[in-house]
């Protein structure tokens, strides 16, 4: 009997390539026998959470294990802390351990990537990424090798972070400049992606007619991105997306803004559907997040071995 795969950061990142993670995803959204039960969330003494999240199908089992401590980076410390365990769903075998904040970060941008090749008007960017941490890295990644965009705008309130995830995109082909006023910079930007905090509001603007939206920063009803009077705008001119029916009650730019979150269509839909770019205007695609990704990035992974 094989030994379980203990896979580091590096070697996590290796397993996951973004477009065939996207594809895992969709196919994932496509099988009627994933279940996902709603995760626990248990609050910690420091002001963090801990998360426990599983989800299994007919053939594989997860559990993801993490803490999220939004003020680690302070700390010297990741935000995102844990790990994914794969068991055989057939005889309880332990298969895998994936770093948890690896599989986080690249199976939420594959989630982005999955949805913008489904609704984005255009493809072609430029992208602009506000927010210079672990996700927007992800997201410059994922664009760029998914769909092929080739010009990257960063925003960042750390000018030093922002210049290096542009030398980053740089470095992955794509030309690439810091920008000082992200609200300023929507106007050219038809894909656009929000990876900060979202510890409070850093986006005022009117994304263009043509844009596809990923928010991503906010998995809490507290947490927010987005103005609400911006949000409220965009869902007037275009549609909402929402990842899944978790949002109805996580989606913090969403709720702060008074939508009615329930009657936005889910990531599922589109898919089951096989709706693309169906309308006119800007698309927000909001993200909060679900172990049903998680579980798609542990098929993913088997399915190489």
């Amino acid at each position: 009997m094989p030994a379980p795969a203990l896979l580091d950061p590096a070697a996590t990142a290796a397993a996951l390539p973004y477009g065939p993670l996207a594809d895992a995803i969709e196919a994932l959204l496509r099988d009627p026998l994933v279940t996902v039960p709603a995760r626990l969330v248990q609050p910690l003494a420091g002001g963090g959470s801990l998360f426990v999240m599983p989800a299994a199908d007919g053939e594989v089992a997860i559990t993801k294990l993490i803490t999220f401590v939004a003020g680690n980076g302070a700390r010297g410390l990741p935000a995102i802390q844990g790990d994914i365990v794969v068991f055989d769903a057939r005889d309880g075998r332990r298969l895998a351990m994936l770093d948890g904040p690896t599989v986080t970060a690249r199976r939420t941008a594959a989630v982005s990537l999955l949805a913008a090749r489904r609704l984005a008007p255009r493809t072609d960017g430029p992208l602009l990424v506000v927010g210079a941490g672990v996700q927007g890295r992800a997201h410059v990644e994922a664009f760029v090798q998914g769909l092929g965009v080739r010009e990257v705008q960063v925003a960042s309130r750390t000018p030093a972070s922002a210049q290096a995830l542009a030398d980053h995109a740089r470095a992955l082909g794509a030309r690439a400049r810091v920008v000082a006023d992200a609200d300023a910079a929507l106007a050219d930007c038809p894909l656009v992606a929000s990876c900060t905090p979202a510890q409070g509001v850093v986006l005022h603007g009117r994304p263009r007619d043509d844009a596809f939206v990923a928010a991503v920063g906010a998995f809490t009803p507290r947490m927010v991105e987005w103005a609400p009077a911006a949000v409220q705008d965009l869902a007037a001119r275009g549609r909402v997306v929402v990842d899944t029916r978790d949002a109805d009650h996580e989606a913090g730019d969403l709720l702060q803004a008074g939508l009615d979150v329930p009657a936005c269509p889910a990531l599922v839909d589109v898919v089951r559907a096989d709706a693309a770019r169906a309308g006119t205007g800007p698309v927000l695609f909001k993200s909060c997040g679900w172990a049903g990704w998680d579980l798609a990035a542990a098929r993913c992974l088997l399915a190489t071995r």
